[in-house]
């Protein structure tokens, strides 16, 4: 598959779960990509195995100066880019009045904050060049007011919004925005999940891999110019919600 051949595109969170499967799918699909992570020695070891189209760089995105500084990484290993992945992102669950506030804090810096700052860095550079792709990732606790998830989901529906929003400021730019939706994913996020209900999940086979949903992003991004994908929902069978 050769649908992004000389594409160059950027992938927050991609040292794990669904940004290095978002990763390899565009890299086997013929893009250059960026791997955005903290993890310095996680991206070593994963673009070295992935190869020369694999670049990593590192930036603490909770880090406010380093954030700011994402396009500008990314324009200095490649001199363009087409594509932006805002993965990055944290869960917690369970009851809010047990959930520590600095942990609250966090999440919804790096779900909701840092996800905008990324969108506002990039845009100047894809409305200078007239198109662009962005997609985040958000879930289907965005759609879904989950009772267990008080914090999650509402950081999810924020990004609802957000894409909506952001699709329509940008259409006339030649940019496309959309987010894809997991239900839950087998991934180090799931750790925080209450040992029962994962228990229950993988008995019922309600979890999916994150290959599925580098699936869907690839289905998004090799659309026609004229389509866009807006939000895709990718949900085990099994998940009852």
């Amino acid at each position: 598959m050769t649908e992004l051949n000389g594409k160059i595109a950027a992938v927050t969170g991609a040292a794990s779960g669904i940004g290095l499967a978002s990763t390899e799918a565009m890299l086997a699909a013929g893009a250059t990509v960026v791997l955005v992570d903290r993890d310095e020695k996680a991206l070593e070891t994963i673009c070295g195995r992935l190869g020369e189209r694999a670049i990593p760089l590192v930036i603490d995105l909770l880090d406010p100066n380093a954030c700011a500084g994402l396009l500008e990484g990314v324009l200095s290993k490649t001199g363009r880019l087409d594509i932006l992945h805002a993965n990055a992102g944290t869960y917690i669950g369970g009851d809010l009045m047990e959930t520590d506030l600095d942990t609250i804090d966090r999440m919804l810096n790096l779900n909701v904050n840092v996800v905008i700052k990324n969108v506002r860095s990039v845009i100047p550079h894809m409305i200078e060049r007239g198109t662009g792709d962005i997609v985040v990732t958000s879930s289907v606790a965005g759609h879904s007011a989950i009772p267990w998830e008080p914090v999650y989901s509402p950081s999810k529906w924020a990004m609802t919004c957000f894409v909506q929003t952001m699709r329509r400021q940008l259409l006339k730019s030649g940019i496309r925005v959309g987010s894809v939706s997991p239900g839950p994913v087998i991934s180090a996020l799931l750790a925080d999940w209450p040992e029962e209900n994962l228990r229950k999940a993988k008995e019922a086979g309600a979890l999916i891999e994150p290959k599925e949903v580098a699936d869907a992003i690839i289905f998004m991004l090799t659309r026609p110019r004229n389509v866009t994908i807006r939000d895709i929902v990718v949900l085990p069978s099994a998940f009852d919600i």
